[in-house]
C-alpha cells in the first residue's frame, strides 16, 4: 500500500476530538459514546436495559456489537464487583475498526470511575492480545466485520449490548441479516438492549423473534429500545 493509500485509509478510520475529550468517528461522523455522560447511559441502557446487575451469575454471557472505547464492559466490570459477585462473566464483543490503546485512554479520562479500573484491560490491549481478563471477568473481541465473524460464534449469550454507530450513520450493523444473527445466538430467556429506537431496528429485532419494548432513553433521547427472547 503507498503512502497516499495509508493515508487516506488512516483519514477514513481516524479520530476526531470534540472538546479534547470526544472521540469521533471519521468514517461514520459519529461520537463514540453519548455527549450527556455515556457512563450513565452505559449504566441505563445497556445494564439496567438487561435487568443488569440483578441477573448476572458464574458463567453469565454477554455479546455485544461495537466495543469502541470498552466504556460497556468497564461498567459492567464495576457493576459485578459492586453486586459482591463470585465467579467469572463472559464478555464477546464484535468489533470491527479498533481504537488503539492510547486514544482509548484519552476517551477514558473523561470517566474517572471507568478510568481507574481501566489499567488491567488497557495493559492487555495495548499488548495486542484480543482474549484477555479483567477482574471477575473474562473477555473475547472479536475484529473484523460482524456480518462475517458473528455468523461463526459458537456462543449463545445471555444479554446483548448493541452498541453500535446510529443506524443512519451505520446501517449495515443493524440489518435484519445481523439481527436475526444476533437472535440466533442469545440463549432462550435471554435479552436485549440498545440506545436507538428506530422503527425498523425494532421491526428486525421482532421478526427475529424477540419480544420488543420501546423504554424511557437516557437524558435527551426519548426513548431506547429492549427485549427478550
Amino acid at each position: 500500500m503507498s503512502e497516499i493509500e495509508q493515508d487516506a485509509v488512516q483519514g477514513c478510520n481516524g479520530l476526531d476530538w470534540r472538546d479534547g475529550v470526544i472521540p469521533v468517528s471519521r468514517r461514520f461522523d459519529d461520537p463514540y459514546f453519548s455527549l450527556n455522560d455515556g457512563l450513565a447511559e452505559t449504566r441505563h441502557v445497556f445494564l439496567a436495559g438487561n435487568g443488569l446487575p440483578a441477573r448476572l451469575c458464574d458463567g453469565f454471557q454477554v455479546a455485544e456489537l461495537g466495543f469502541g472505547t470498552g466504556l460497556n464492559l468497564l461498567a459492567l466490570q464495576m457493576a459485578w464487583a459492586e453486586a459482591g459477585g463470585v465467579g467469572t462473566l463472559r464478555f464477546t464483543s464484535f468489533e470491527a475498526y479498533p481504537m488503539s490503546a492510547e486514544d482509548i485512554a484519552r476517551a477514558l479520562a473523561h470517566f474517572p470511575q471507568a478510568r481507574a479500573v481501566a489499567e488491567p484491560f488497557l495493559s492487555a490491549w495495548a499488548s495486542g492480545a484480543r482474549r484477555f481478563a479483567v477482574p471477575g471477568i473474562a473477555v473475547e473481541v472479536i475484529e473484523g466485520d460482524a456480518r462475517e465473524t458473528l455468523p461463526g460464534w459458537a456462543g449463545l449469550a445471555d444479554a446483548w449490548f448493541l452498541d453500535g454507530f446510529s443506524p443512519a450513520k451505520n446501517p449495515e450493523l443493524w440489518s435484519p441479516e445481523i439481527m436475526a444473527e444476533v437472535a440466533r445466538h442469545t440463549a432462550p430467556g435471554g435479552s436485549f438492549a440498545t440506545y436507538t429506537a428506530a422503527g425498523h431496528v425494532r421491526r428486525a429485532l421482532t421478526e427475529a423473534g424477540f419480544t420488543v419494548e420501546r423504554q424511557p432513553g437516557h437524558g435527551r433521547k426519548r426513548h431506547m429500545t429492549a427485549g427478550q427472547r
